[in-house]
């Protein structure tokens, strides 16, 4: 009887030590994850040319086009505000659109008779421009 220790009245405090210390951790961690990020990626601006468009970004988009019954499609995983507008290709007319999807920015080239186009990118003045070329089939 005499031989066990009484029980200590004094609260067990390794649990909440523990938790104090990972939850610290994993706040840190977001911070500095905040912090290394990259900006998003996004449109800054849209040219239209003489025999196609120019898009600008703020930094290179991953994207994806394809050329779907006579249109030119474009999907940007990027930022940024609907637009549309029109441009001349060989003297008709060719609408364009910018709208805003699930993955990113979908731009729309579209005419009367079906189109062709050709993109190509690259680093200019610290920002990123496609320039889409296009030509009637």
């Amino acid at each position: 009887m005499h031989s066990t220790p009484e029980e200590d009245p004094r609260p067990k405090q390794w649990r909440r030590v523990l938790g104090s210390i990972a939850l610290f951790g994993v706040m840190v961690g977001l911070m500095i994850g905040r912090l290394t990020a990259p900006d998003p990626v996004e449109l800054q601006r849209i040219e239209v040319l003489p025999e196609g468009i120019a898009v600008w970004f703020n930094r290179e988009p991953q994207l994806h086009g394809e050329m779907v019954e006579g249109a030119v499609a474009l999907l940007f995983n990027a930022k940024g505000d609907a637009q549309r507008g029109e441009l001349k290709v060989n003297g008709r007319e060719v609408r364009w659109k910018i709208q805003k999807s699930d993955k990113g920015l979908l731009l729309n080239l579209l005419a009367a008779r079906p189109l062709h186009g050709d993109w190509h990118g690259a680093t200019q003045d610290g920002r990123w421009r496609l320039e889409v070329s296009l030509r009637e089939e």
